[in-house]
């Protein structure tokens, strides 16, 4: 008997791996994003029990706070929240201010060019606190109790993660000299090495008990009658004119801090209308020009006059195109953006007007980068006259390619914090880049809140910015931006970025990298951008000159596009990751879902459902 023989034809199975580092996030009821893996799930564990997407946001706020992700406590929150109700878009400005007896006098007298990075007379007040409270009164639908939750069991002691544990390590001589500071951050004091390690219970009793007492103040509201938002604003009450706010001031004051009583008192939340500019059909919405994210919409601005999708994503036409694109916008932020509330009046629309626009992007040149380019004049485009001529042919003398950034300049420019992102099958939408009181920080007293270090974004001198000039109860001009974009009247893209003056540059090359190039949300997130440093830093160092023509690209640059920008004048410098850490959820209105995009840059995650 013949024996039978079988034939197998072997088929290779061609397995499709994801084209991300991390995949997209899919969800149809919420999606929880932030720069935390515990903070998500604090989000998320919101969402489970009823919450709205503010509710969630604030648990992360909270959570992301008390977990130090490079911001605590007595930082401040920038946010945008859609009202699906309203249907139109709201800013939150919950950031401090400079307390009595900052002037530039004051910091000139004691050596400083700017206001210090550090310590207790970097702070403004607090605005974290209130800018939650707000939010989760006017918006939410929880209780403080309940949205407090999950930060509270963490302040009574987490797993504390390898880059917190480690930046405490390597800030641990800074914190030495507070002695609040030391006291929560060494628990290993005199061995060799003083943080914790990762892993290792983290406890903050100090904070754990600040808290309690906010949850006591609304439960005791609550008891008397008051209403779930009454409740929450007496917990507002007790932070901000209360004995945590009288153990904040002692603890500031005592190391030297301005912060007063009063101050706390007469510091308070704005809610204000955001400001927009359409792309392509689309609405881009950013907070107003106490943050720098006007500059993303000048940008945009600019860039409706040019062909983008022609040029190539990341061709040497584009990146040159951009690059000026976003320096022009720089120039303008770093002269005439402050704080709306105080004189004199920024020339917003002017700045934001098509036709100046139209202006400017005659500037955009072809065959070269213009290291001559500083502010433009935006008023006779609101139809009035410049005041600051004078000052602006100064600002606008000769610049000369100086030295490459080194290591303490970068450490500046992509400074960091964290992003949250959230949003519900009800149609409400939130995204916040909170900051402040980041390690190393001024621990004020036994209240276990860092305190702020955003004093450093003012200037003293008004020939760098006559807008943005430190003076007792004025906002300084932040870096930190939080985005959102309507379509067709509907949320189409919610999305923020940590990382100092790089945030609107990496939020811009995002957005143009979706709508231009046609990459979904997460392919959007990891995608090479490149990194100008044609602008004032507006955080801390030594020397925060523009550096022209220098400029940051991806290592995985092709030759002939390194040949093309360093025939147009160009510096480079080449890292592996360029991006930066951005969130953002894309609304899928075809199918009725979320796609959740999160960095795969850090720590940021993000959970959907």
């Amino acid at each position: 008997m013949k024996k039978a023989w079988s034939f197998f034809v072997l088929v290779p199975v061609l397995v499709f791996a994801q084209n991300t580092q991390k995949p997209v996030l899919h969800g149809k009821n919420w999606m929880a994003i932030t720069g935390k893996p515990l903070a998500a799930t604090a989000g998320a564990g919101i969402f489970q029990k009823g919450g709205n997407a503010v509710d969630a946001a604030c648990a992360m706020l909270a959570a992301t706070c008390t977990m130090w992700d490079v911001l605590s406590w007595g930082g401040e929150t920038q946010a945008l929240i859609y009202h699906p109700g309203l249907k139109k878009v709201i800013g939150i400005n919950a950031l401090g201010f400079a307390p009595t007896g900052a002037t530039p006098d004051f910091f000139k007298e004691k050596g400083y060019d700017f206001p210090p990075e550090y310590g207790p007379l970097a702070a403004v007040t607090p605005g974290t606190p209130g800018g939650l409270f707000t939010m989760l009164a006017e918006y939410g639908t929880m209780s403080l109790s309940e949205v407090l939750a999950p930060a509270i069991e963490l302040s009574s002691g987490y797993p504390i993660e390898a880059q917190t544990a480690n930046s405490i390590e390597r800030e641990k001589k800074r914190i030495k000299e507070w002695p609040y500071s030391a006291k929560v951050f060494l628990p290993h004091a005199g061995q060799k090495r003083e943080a914790p390690v990762a892993g290792e219970i983290f406890v903050q009793q100090n904070l754990l008990s600040t808290l309690k007492k906010l949850v006591e103040a609304e439960k005791a509201a609550l008891k008397k009658g008051k209403s779930r938002k009454e409740a929450i604003y007496a917990a507002y009450d007790r932070f901000y004119k209360g004995d945590i706010a009288a153990e904040y001031v002692r603890g500031c004051q005592e190391q030297g801090g301005l912060i007063t009583m009063q101050d706390l008192a007469n510091w308070k939340v704005i809610v204000e209308e955001p400001m927009k500019v359409n792309y392509k059909g689309i609405d881009v919405y950013k907070l107003s020009q106490w943050t720098q994210g006007p500059m993303l919409l000048q940008s945009l601005q600019l860039l409706n006059e040019v062909d983008i999708k022609s040029m190539g994503y990341n061709s040497s036409r584009y990146i040159h195109t951009v690059y000026q694109a976003m320096n022009l916008a720089f120039a303008d932020r770093d002269f005439y953006y402050g704080d709306p509330c105080f004189p004199p009046v920024e020339p917003m629309q002017g700045l934001l007007s098509p036709a100046y626009a139209k202006q400017r992007a005659k500037l955009l040149l072809s065959d070269k980068n213009d290291i001559e380019i500083g502010p433009g004049d935006p008023y006779p485009f609101q139809n009035e006259s410049n005041p600051y001529n004078e000052l602006l042919t100064h600002w606008n003398e000769s610049k000369e390619i100086v030295a490459a950034p080194d290591a303490d300049y970068l450490d500046q420019v992509w400074r960091g914090t964290t992003s949250v992102q959230a949003a519900d099958k009800d149609g409400w939408v939130v995204s916040i880049t909170p900051s402040g009181g980041w390690v190393p920080a001024c621990i004020a007293g036994e209240t276990g809140i860092g305190m702020s270090q955003r004093m450093q974004s003012f200037v003293c001198d008004s020939a760098l910015n006559p807008f943005n000039v430190v003076a007792p109860g004025k906002r300084p001009r932040v870096t930190l931006t939080p985005t959102m974009a309507l379509k067709e009247g509907r949320p189409f893209l919610s999305f923020a970025v940590q990382g100092g003056d790089t945030q609107d540059q990496n939020l811009l090359q995002f957005f143009l990298n979706m709508t231009e190039f046609g990459m979904n949300v997460q392919e959007a997130a990891e995608a090479p951008n490149f990194n100008s440093y044609q602008y004032w830093l507006s955080l801390g160092g030594k020397d925060r000159r523009p550096k022209p023509g220098h400029l940051l690209l991806h290592e995985s640059t092709p030759d002939w596009i390194r040949k093309e920008l360093k025939k147009k004048g160009y510096i480079l410098r080449f890292e592996p990751r360029t991006s930066g850490p951005i969130n953002a959820i894309w609304f899928d209105w075809k199918h009725g879902s979320f796609w959740g995009g999160s960095s795969n840059y850090g720590e940021d995650y993000g959970i959907g459902w």
